[in-house]
């Protein structure tokens, strides 16, 4: 074979080891020799397959030979399109990764399991140089709230909610409402984005015959369905940004409010570092300070109000004053003695 077929040779299979996906079922030949076609290599499928079967035998690849035709894929953790690393880039990504694990379905970790497993090769290979110590205990990740664990979602329902909203197609889902947990509602979702909050995963989808977005938590799905003959209806105007900042992840109905607040020192030095709203302020009155900021009225607002205890009196707006008080109250009597 000449010099110039040897590279077209080479370019050829790196671009085959790119377009293979890295699960089950995989993809077939006759796909793969589609796609590369499409690209302009002149391939036929009997060359893809013997290109495939040379290529197992240097990389992690896997023939999915339960079923016909049979799917190629690589082996878990492993795969093609992954540049050099520097042991600072290394560093930051097994931090990442400790703040993820916790955070993110198990299915969302394992599509970056290659970019991670070779930062982790990198700081092994550096840590057996004498310069460079004890990596693993040098970085950790501490939350800032009580942890909890990942709820359970079915890797299938988060594989197929990814590729309706990557494709622009409805969804079938089987879902079970928070309010009802013994109850299972069909819908046909439009989704719109997908959004990561703590622990959770949520799409954030109209639902038909309505235009509004509305929040679903994927672990309550136990099916998914995406659907080719329907496409995705965008309210107008939709963006994700704007649903976020008119408070959509704060379990919000948009309106804000002005919260006016007597806080202790503690509390207003933490504020002061990571402010509430852009138009907070905060002022001393004796050996309190006055809080005054615009936020979005709220689930999130009266959750945190409550967590902060003893460190903050509400003083506007009046029914949030009054809805605290009687909050605390019944926890008062929760713990009286009877």
């Amino acid at each position: 074979m000449s010099s110039q077929g040897s590279r077209q040779t080479l370019v050829r299979q790196w671009e085959m080891l790119k377009l293979l996906p890295t699960r089950p079922p995989g993809m077939t030949a006759k796909d793969i020799c589609q796609q590369l076609n499409d690209e302009g290599f002149q391939v036929s499928k009997r060359q893809v397959e013997r290109d495939l079967e040379q290529l197992s035998h240097s990389f992690a690849l896997i023939c999915n030979d339960k079923g016909k035709p049979y799917g190629w894929h690589w082996m878990e953790g492993a795969g093609a399109d992954v540049p050099a690393i520097s042991a600072a880039e290394a560093l930051s990504l097994t931090m990442v990764e400790k703040v993820l694990k916790p955070l993110v379905p198990t299915t969302v970790l394992k599509s970056m399991a290659p970019r991670l497993n070779q930062a982790k090769d990198k700081l092994t290979k550096l840590q057996q140089g004498a310069s460079f110590g004890d990596w693993q205990n040098k970085v950790a990740y501490v939350p800032a709230t009580l942890q909890q664990q990942t709820p359970k979602l079915s890797d299938e329902v988060l594989s197929n909610v990814q590729l309706a909203l990557l494709h622009n197609q409805c969804i079938d889902v089987s879902y079970q409402p928070g309010a009802k947990p013994d109850a299972l509602k069909s819908y046909t979702l439009h989704p719109l984005a997908m959004v990561q909050r703590g622990v959770s995963t949520y799409l954030v989808a109209c639902v038909d015959p309505y235009d509004d977005p509305r929040l679903f938590a994927l672990h309550r799905m136990q099916q998914a369905t995406p659907r080719d003959d329907k496409s995705v209806k965008t309210p107008t105007g939709f963006t994700l940004k704007h649903y976020i900042d008119q408070g959509g992840l704060q379990f919000s109905d948009g309106n804000t409010l002005q919260l006016k607040a007597r806080i202790d020192h503690k509390l207003a030095m933490h504020l002061t570092e990571t402010p509430l709203s852009d138009d907070q302020h905060i002022t001393t009155d004796g050996d309190k300070h006055l809080l005054s900021a615009t936020v979005a009225d709220s689930w999130q607002l009266d959750w945190w109000v409550k967590s902060m205890g003893a460190q903050i009196e509400i003083l506007q707006p009046a029914s949030l004053r009054t809805s605290i008080i009687n909050d605390l109250q019944q926890a008062l009597d929760n713990y009286q003695y009877r």
